[in-house]
């Protein structure tokens, strides 16, 4: 058997009669990861608030849903509904968080880590993998830009709180009690940082990342910032959690992420993309220098098998091919021709 068959083999044999929970499974990271996890033989157990809701509709028709997926109704702030999802499971995707700088639903995110990591140290799963955010490893202003930011960093908190960005704080205070939670009740816990996640959509709502591109092409903003930012495919990310689930060595963070970005060559590479759209040109800063990008390092995930990452035009492409093709984005009149793209 040719090796490559050989290890799909193998990694069929480790899925299947394995149950496995998604929490907040409509979303956007965690519908690919629930499409993974199927195509890979894995039951999968998802919770939503209403398993009825038509923007769940999406989940029941991916392949292999028939036959082992269930969607479970569980607000992560009922332990007992959660409670109920997990018990049986051999491990817990827990993707479930509000993406928002509403500090009501922040507050949630910690509560209902609080609960996942209970439940399944009472389930005896074997492994929760938790998607965290590069969000709780990089914001920090006494950050040395010579050093290379890897899974050892942590956002400083107070910088988050007097800054005012409440999404980073409470990420980084969830992640913090999900490790602490762990080591208190014998829970291995592996926990995947990804950067801005774009890439296609499963779902039909538009999800906080993906608005990141498309208020570019709406002509909503006449401006682009003077920021970075780090960005990678959805589809890597799905592909990292179930690799750090599958592989007993992985411990500890992942980061997940193909390369970063001057909001300026964003900008420069949806223009040239796509130029029937109004993309702005201009800086809303042009006082202060060009931010820069700090270095990062993605070694570790690497290491564990990730060999290369979707590259970050193609990201940017299939992000907005998707917003058209879901109605998101309107069709304009072409202005020339579109190229066929092509990534290498």
């Amino acid at each position: 058997m040719p090796l490559a068959a050989a290890a799909a083999a193998a990694t069929a044999a480790v899925a299947s009669g394995q149950t496995v929970c998604v929490t907040g499974a409509g979303g956007f990271i965690a519908s690919w990861l629930v499409k993974l996890l199927l195509q890979k033989g894995y039951s999968v157990r998802g919770t939503v608030r209403n398993p009825d809701d038509s923007k769940n509709a999406h989940l029941k028709e991916l392949d292999g849903a028939k036959e082992r997926l269930t969607l479970y109704a569980a607000d992560l702030l009922h332990f007992e509904n959660l409670k109920a999802a997990i018990m049986g499971c051999d491990g817990i995707f827990h993707t479930a968080s509000p993406v928002t700088d509403d500090l009501e639903k922040m507050d949630e995110a910690i509560i209902g880590t609080k609960n996942v990591i209970t439940a399944a140290a009472e389930a005896k799963v074997r492994r929760v993998v938790f998607t965290s955010s590069i969000g709780t490893v990089h914001m920090n202003p006494n950050q040395n830009p010579d050093i290379v930011v890897d899974e050892s960093c942590w956002s400083d908190l107070d910088f988050c709180k007097n800054t005012k960005n409440w999404y980073c704080h409470a990420k980084t205070i969830a992640e913090q009690t999900a490790w602490a939670m762990a080591e208190e009740k014998g829970v291995d816990l592996v926990v995947v940082n990804p950067m801005l996640v774009l890439g296609p959509l499963l779902q039909q709502t538009i999800n906080a990342s993906v608005v990141h591109i498309m208020k570019y092409l709406t002509g909503s903003v006449k401006t682009y910032v003077n920021a970075v930012q780090g960005y990678v495919h959805v589809k890597d990310v799905a592909k990292v959690h179930v690799l750090v689930y599958e592989t007993p060595s992985a411990f500890g963070r992942y980061i997940c992420a193909e390369t970063m970005l001057h909001r300026a060559e964003l900008v420069e590479i949806l223009a040239d993309l796509f130029p029937e759209y109004p993309v702005p040109t201009k800086c809303c800063d042009e006082k202060n220098p060009k931010k820069k990008a700090y270095k990062f390092s993605v070694k570790k995930v690497k290491d564990l098998g990730m060999a290369e990452f979707i590259p970050v035009k193609q990201c940017i492409y299939e992000t907005v091919k998707s917003l058209q093709e879901k109605g998101h984005l309107p069709l304009p009149l072409p202005t020339r021709p579109h190229q066929s793209m092509s990534f290498c």
